[in-house]
């Protein structure tokens, strides 16, 4: 008879519980420990690429010459290409082939064996696109990395099958909730995108690991959100707005999604991964010679505008330079997100939207300006993600600004409603670094 026959005979259910509970504490943990290292990683790799010792990507890029950028770029491309076809070539002559490339995957099929090699492979490529200024996002990889180091204790644990996949599910939300100091959020997104509400063993792991990783994140220091900003007022026109601006916010969400499945379509075209990679970096680095905000995932562009709008001019072409540079980073195949480039194409569309409407709506009826920008990022999430109800709480979480809650919820749901009209897939497939 094996350990877990015997655990399973002789622990009782409550003991048993408690000991699936503790491990789901420790996933908390081992997601802090994942997402801190590859956060001071990619500072890393971007020191490295840049020479900058900046505050960010767009910091980063900056401090450099156009020509350059273009060139760091597109030799960051070729690199991650090179690594991320070699990497995977190694993978599938590991034991297991290309079995579970994706957390997402994995705890739909109910087993959290991630692949090892693969994770290893994808990770070290997602680093080198993120640190060399891919238009993407660091929170799928470091998302992918929290799962697989909770995957581990699951492995040799004596747990069942179900008890070991609810661990790296845990893995996962924590992951979420470590990387955008969301842990609610955390929480929602694996309910709502990976299980569906009814796994109903998983939610208390869930739960447990989510809100370990939040408490470890707010004792290291990490305690503030994610975009601190002044509270905003309502105004009495903000409910007609936020419905009005849902229809742009859902076209844009549309646009945006539709972009991705067209780059994704065109670089499938070129068989190298080396070349496809190093065709988007060279493209990304051409579009940033003209606008550096597109490097990164877009967080220090978001904190700017959540502060305070920018001109008309510049939200413009920040926003139409976004989209096409992260349509051509991860339709290129660059491992990173999409989630927070998303942020910052709501929030620019927020921001332009209520700058719009200001010349007909007085100061006193519109309300904050800035409520448009938290509007929007919801509202494209939602669009993007097919995940409404992920999307506001998330963007509610992130800003703190709850009073914005019921505009939001009306943004979001007719951006849905819109996003999902025309048949453009979401990328609900993995919401944090699109389908691959």
């Amino acid at each position: 008879m094996n350990s877990l026959n015997i655990r399973q005979r002789f622990i009782s259910p409550a003991a048993q519980a408690a000991w699936l509970w503790l491990w789901s504490a420790a996933a908390g943990a081992l997601a802090v420990l994942a997402t801190t290292g590859f956060r001071w990683l990619a500072r890393w790799v971007d020191w490295l690429a840049t020479g900058e010792r900046a505050d960010g990507l767009v910091a980063s890029a900056r401090g450099l010459a156009p020509w350059h950028r273009a060139l760091v770029c597109a030799a960051g491309g070729l690199l991650a290409g090179a690594l991320l076809q070699a990497g995977l070539a190694w993978a599938r002559r590991g034991p297991r082939g290309d079995q579970h490339l994706d957390y997402m995957d994995a705890a739909r099929a109910g087993n959290p064996e991630l692949n090892d090699r693969t994770t290893l492979a994808r990770s070290v490529s997602a680093l080198v696109s993120i640190g060399t200024g891919a238009s993407i996002g660091r929170e799928g990889p470091m998302v992918q990395l929290a799962a697989w180091f909770a995957s581990w204790p699951a492995r040799w644990l004596p747990f069942t099958a179900q008890q070991r996949n609810a661990i790296m599910v845990a893995g996962v939300a924590a992951g979420i909730g470590c990387a955008y100091r969301a842990p609610i959020a955390g929480v929602v997104f694996v309910l709502e995108l990976a299980l569906g509400f009814f796994a109903s063993e998983t939610i208390a792991p869930v739960f447990i690991a989510s809100a370990t990783a939040g408490a470890l994140t707010y004792w290291l220091g990490e305690s503030a959100p994610l975009y601190a900003m002044p509270a905003v007022a309502l105004g009495p026109a903000d409910l007609g707005l936020a419905l009005a601006a849902g229809v742009f916010f859902g076209a844009v969400a549309w646009v945006l999604t539709g972009l991705l499945e067209a780059a994704r379509k065109l670089f499938a075209r070129i068989p190298s991964l080396t070349l496809r990679l190093g065709a988007g970096g060279a493209l990304v680095g051409l579009v940033s010679m003209a606008v550096p905000e597109v490097w990164g995932n877009g967080y220090s562009v978001v904190a700017r505008v959540l502060q305070g709008p920018l001109l008309w001019q510049a939200l413009t072409a920040i926003l139409i330079a976004k989209v096409a540079a992260t349509a051509l980073s991860s339709g290129s195949g660059a491992i990173g997100g999409v989630f927070t480039p998303s942020l910052l194409v709501g929030a620019a569309a927020g921001s332009l939207a209520a700058q719009a409407a200001l010349p007909w709506l007085p100061p006193d009826v519109m309300g904050d300006p800035r409520a448009l920008a938290v509007i929007g990022m919801a509202a494209v999430l939602a669009g993007v993600t097919h995940a409404p109800l992920m999307a506001i709480v998330m963007v509610l979480e992130i800003t703190r600004q709850f009073q914005l809650t019921v505009p939001v919820m009306l943004a979001s749901s007719v951006a849905f409603s819109i996003s999902t009209r025309f048949g453009v897939r979401p990328i609900y497939g993995n919401p944090i670094e699109g389908r691959r």
